[in-house]
Order: C-alpha cells, then structure tokens, then sequence
C-alpha cells in the first residue's frame, strides 16, 4: 500500500489568487463598459435564439404561454412573519419562488417569440418585484438592526435571494429593456433604481458576514451572492467608478472563499452545495472571462480545477453522490454547469459526467435554476446533447483538507461495494457531529448511510441545531458511549489520522477519542476503515481504550434496507429483491436491535422514501479495553 499525506493541507497563508492578479487598473483597462457587455443575444437578436434545438425552443415556449393566465401571488406579512412565529420558512419562500420562477419563465418566453405577447406580463411582474419591501428570505435577516420579524424597508439587507433578485432584474434589462421601455421608460429606470440601492450600494459600503472580510473562511453564500453581484454590475450598473469597485469587491471576496479550501479542492458542504460554492465561483469567472473575450481567464489555476473536480470524485453511481453533512444522498445535479465547467478547464472526465448528469434522469431535459445558468445552458444545449456522456467513478479518492476518502473496486465501475469515510472535525459549514462517520454502496445502490437533513426550519440554523436528530452522531454510522454522543465544534475532531490505499485495499484510521467530551471517558477509540478489493468486503475495525468503565457503549449503523437478524451475530440487508449485503459481528460482544424510522419530512423522502431504519448493536458492561470488527460483504447466509 502507498500510505499518502494525512495533513489538514489548508493553505499556510492568504492565497490572494484573483485580487493579486487582476488589480484594478488591469480590470479597468480588460473590462468593457456596460454597453459593450454582451454574454448572449437579447431578444431582438433573433439568430441566436433561432438556432436554439427546436423542441427546446418549443418547451420553453410552452411554459411561458402557461404563466399567461396566472395571478401573481400575494406575499402577506404575516406568511413571511411565519419565521419568526412557527419557525416555518418554506411557506413564504414557496409564494416567492412563484413569483421569481414565472417572471423567468415569462422572459424567455418573450426573447423566444420576440411578438411582445408577454411584455405586459413581464412588466407587471416587474414592477410587482420592485414593490417588494425585501428580495430575500425572512430566515436571512440576522444582521437587520430592527432584529426579526418583518424587514426594514429603510436597511437593505444583502441575502442570497435579494442577490439572486437582482440578477433576474438585470438579465430581464439586458434582454428585453427596449421592449419593457415601450410599456413604460420608468420600467427599466426602475429596475436600475432598485437594484443600485438594494444590492450594488449596499455591497460596497457595508462588510457583510457573508464577504469574509472578518477573517474567517466564509461559506457558499459568498460566491453565491457574488456572481449575482457581478451580473448586476456588469450589466447593470451606470456609475463606472462603482462598477469598477464592485468587481475589484467582489475579487477580495471571492479570494476568502478560496482561502477556506486546501488545495484539494475538497467542499466540506458536500456535493449538494457544490453548485452553489465552486459552482457559483465558475459562475463569477465565467462572466468574467466572457466579458473580457477571455482577457481575465482564471482557468488554469490548480486549485480551480481541484474545486471544480470534486463534484465528480463525490459521485458513487447514477444520481447517488457522498453525502456528508448537510447534502442530500441523492442529488439531480446541474449537468449543464458541470458540462461548461469542464470545458473551461479543458477536462473530458468532467464534462462527460456533466453530459452524462443533464441527461440522466430525463434524455429531453433542458437546462434550468437561476436565469443566468439558464441561459448559458441553453445556448450550449445542441453542443451537449451530442457530447460524450460517461459517469465519473473514481476508484480512489482522498481529500486530506476535509479528511474525507472513497474507494470503489474498480476505476470506471459501480459493480461491487463502494466506501466513503470521514476523519474531520465537528466545526465545518453546515456540520454534522459525525468524525468516524461511513457510507458504504453495493452495486451502486445504498446500503449504509448518511441520512442528510431535513426540510430547512428556524431550528436548522439556531443554536438548538443539535437537538434535531439528523445533527447527532448517535443517529450517524458513530459509537455512543453511555448516551453520550459528539459535541458541536471544531475543537471535536479526530486524531492521528493515517490513510493508505493500493491495489489491494483502501483503508482510512483514525483516533475519534477527541471529537467526544470528556464526559465519554475515553482514553482512545481508534477505527480502521477498510475495503478489501480481492474479498469485496468492508471491515470497520474498532479497538477502544476507556479511562473509566462503561455500562453501555452502543455502535450505530444507518441504512434504507430492511434489515434480518439471521442469528447472533448476523444481520441480512436486502439492498433491493434480489441483492442482499451481510453484516456479520460479535454476537457474544454485541447484541442487535432494529429500530424503524418513519420518514415524513418531503426532503428525506426525495432520497429515502417513507422509512428508514436503525441498528443498534450495543454492548452492555463492556470491558474497559476491547476490539471489534464489523464485517460487510455481498450475498446472504450462508
């Protein structure tokens, strides 16, 4: 076995990758003013939007010709007041997203026709979305001054959804503001109006926890909000000293985006969040490159191309992704984004899976999300459609930074069992306390898991998040120890971390003793995780020290499975009706027991369906020093 680096790998100092190269007489001398930034043909240009594939031309179309007849939907104070009252935020975001999604659908429907059939609509639409008092969410309002609640017309608040609001407005200028012009000239005039002081005034004059400029590594929400910014200033914006400001901004804050990442590229948000943090980065270079005619070009830095690449080494097989922390298992990933993303680096793995992704579910599917991946997808869809598609599946994989590996038999194959394992800490974005956590597939199907998050409430990101069961580590694959379970914080993260793999095996180990507190006793717990190629079998090899005795110690095993007790010792998981894993351990060390978990929250039912279930092996008056291993292999009894 070739043992590789175990360091955190997080970068020693600030990288100040883009700041550093593009400074801002160089973007004053690449970037062209606003009249001369043209990403994609507007409405009148009717070429490029005449060329696009028929029957897309025709769906998209169709969806339009539907949001005709429609009212717009009221957004009462008191559903957004829901947030604060019941905790519920998917209410209100869901009247929302109505509104944001027709618009959009309303104007592509007009750049299609170009007859002016849904001008009107489009401008009421408008002007409907520029009365609003707030763009954004009332789950996001923590930095207003007047505290929670309603929002402060007076104190523009930068969210991701007033960011994402604003770029909608500006594409919707770009492409048809002539024709919204004819209708009223205040239309456009108030698009600008709006934006400015909602988005590209507040950006500049105030440091939002978002932008990183307090020192931490700050999250998806900074290139989130940033390629909303950018579109918005690019396209939008009149004052060329701002403008120019803005990008130079918005560099500063992409580059604290990209000091939180070591130079694997690992995303400890997970696949699902993927889009929104290296995604939304290409989506900032991207517009950056095509303003420029490829004057600023990003693209071959290592580190991009380690972000943009994680996304494919996450895939297990079809629409199953690695799913640590707060990500869904099953992901209907933006093929498109992955596709372009690829071609920018000049990748073929990446954009094949990226084919292979848009087209999965659906061969007639088109591309979606905001506006601007909308657009960029459409006028690539011809390209892609006759791309060549292949599933990313990485035989060995392993990110040091996030301290997360996977291995599969076979390089190219979903056949046999697959494994992924994290050794990291209990501090990441969107964290779950689960340092020793494992998923393992069989056959490209689920069979030990990662249960994911539910629908997102109050709770979710309030300091009671650990008190909703998905959070804790005795409801992921972990020891529990006498009740007691993982704590919160990066200071609870695992020790000695050592992994290896070869064509033999793949194996990650670790000491999880120091992501449990003091409360838990315990001297070590070291874990091996380990998939034997040759026997297709995954081992789970527990060897624990404890500083005083302990009345229970109990190991967790999450899986979608109905689960048999084939006796002591045994258990059968039927993967599906004709596929079954044995799980075989300790039977005069441990005992199992079998919980069923019923499933009613709609986003754990998009992975799991109405149940799930829990095994407990618990180990009653255990002695103070003791090895277990747990063994997962194919077939049933034998």
């Amino acid at each position: 076995m070739i043992p590789l680096d175990q360091a955190a790998a997080q970068p020693s100092s600030r990288r100040n990758l883009l700041a550093s190269a593009w400074p801002a007489a160089r973007l004053a001398e690449t970037l062209p003013a606003r009249e001369l930034v043209h990403p994609f043909p507007t409405a009148a240009e009717r070429t490029g939007w005449e060329a696009l594939p028929a029957d897309a031309r025709a769906a998209l179309l169709e969806a339009g010709e539907k949001q005709l007849p429609d009212a717009w939907q009221a957004l009462p104070a008191t559903v957004f007041l829901e947030f604060q009252r019941t905790g519920n935020r998917s209410h209100y975001e869901a009247l929302r997203d109505r509104r944001r999604n027709r618009l959009q659908a309303l104007v592509i429907a007009e750049c299609l026709e170009a007859k002016g059939r849904f001008v009107d609509e489009i401008a009421n639409g408008v002007w409907l979305t520029c009365e609003e008092t707030f763009w954004g969410l009332p789950a996001h309002l923590a930095p207003q001054k007047a505290g929670a609640g309603l929002p402060d017309a007076a104190e523009p608040i930068v969210d991701l959804f007033a960011a994402e609001t604003a770029s909608l407005l500006a594409w919707t200028g770009y492409l048809i503001g002539p024709a919204l012009a004819r209708v009223s000239p205040l239309i456009p005039e108030r698009i600008y109006q709006e934006t400015g002081r909602r988005l590209l005034a507040p950006s500049m004059t105030r440091d939002f926890g978002w932008m990183g400029f307090s020192g931490e590594p700050p999250n998806n929400w900074d290139p989130w909000i940033c390629s909303n910014w950018l579109t918005a200033a690019l396209l939008l914006d009149r004052d060329g000293p701002r403008r120019l400001a803005s990008v130079s901004r918005i560099l500063r804050c992409l580059d604290h985006f990209l000091d939180g990442y070591a130079d694997d590229g690992g995303c400890d948000e997970g696949p699902s969040y993927w889009g929104r943090a290296a995604g939304s980065l290409f989506d900032c270079l991207d517009l950056l490159h095509t303003a420029s005619a490829g004057a600023l070009d990003a693209f071959g830095s290592p580190l991009l191309r380690e972000m943009g690449l994680f996304v494919c080494r996450a895939h297990i097989a079809g629409d199953w992704y690695t799913n640590f922390s707060d990500a869904p298992a099953r992901l209907d990933l933006n093929g498109s984004l992955v596709y372009r993303f690829g071609k920018r680096l000049g990748d073929q793995t990446m954009m094949a899976h990226g084919a292979f992704a848009a087209f999965h579910r659906d061969p007639n599917a088109l591309p979606g999300e905001t506006i601007g991946r909308q657009l960029p997808g459409l006028f690539s869809l011809a390209e892609m459609r006759q791309a060549p598609r292949a599933e990313a599946l990485a035989r060995d994989v392993w990110w040091p930074g996030i301290r997360v590996m996977t291995a599969r038999l076979k390089e190219g194959s979903a056949a046999g069992l697959y494994l992924a394992a994290e050794a990291g800490n209990n501090g990441k974005s969107h964290n779950h306390n689960d340092v020793g956590n494992f998923v393992v597939y069989s056959d490209g199907m689920p069979a030990i898991i990662d249960v994911g998050v539910e629908t997102y409430t109050a709770q979710t990101f309030s300091p009671q998040r650990y008190q909703i069961w998905t959070m804790q580590s005795a409801w992921h694959n972990c020891p529990t120890i006498d009740g007691v379970m993982q704590p919160a914080g990066s200071q609870y993260a695992a020790r000695d971390v050592h992994y290896q793999t070869g064509d033999a095996a793949a194996e990650l180990r670790s000491d999880l003793a120091g992501a449990y507190p003091p409360a838990a006793n315990l001297r070590r717990w070291d874990r091996t995780i380990r998939l034997d190629r040759a026997k297709n079998e995954i081992a789970v090899m527990d060897d624990f020290a404890l500083a005083k005795p302990a009345k229970l110690i109990t190991l967790t095993l999450m899986t979608p499975c109905r689960v048999t007790e084939d006796g002591p010792g045994r258990l059968l998981l039927a993967v599906d009706p004709a596929h079954t894993l044995r799980v075989l351990f300790d039977g005069h060390a441990l005992h199992s027991t079998i919980e069923e978990v019923p499933i009613d929250d709609a986003r754990l039912r998009a992975s799991w369906g109405t149940r799930l279930y829990r095994i407990l092996l618990r180990a009653d008056s255990p002695p103070a020093h003791a090895n277990w291993t747990l063994r997962i292999s194919t077939g049933g009894a034998e």
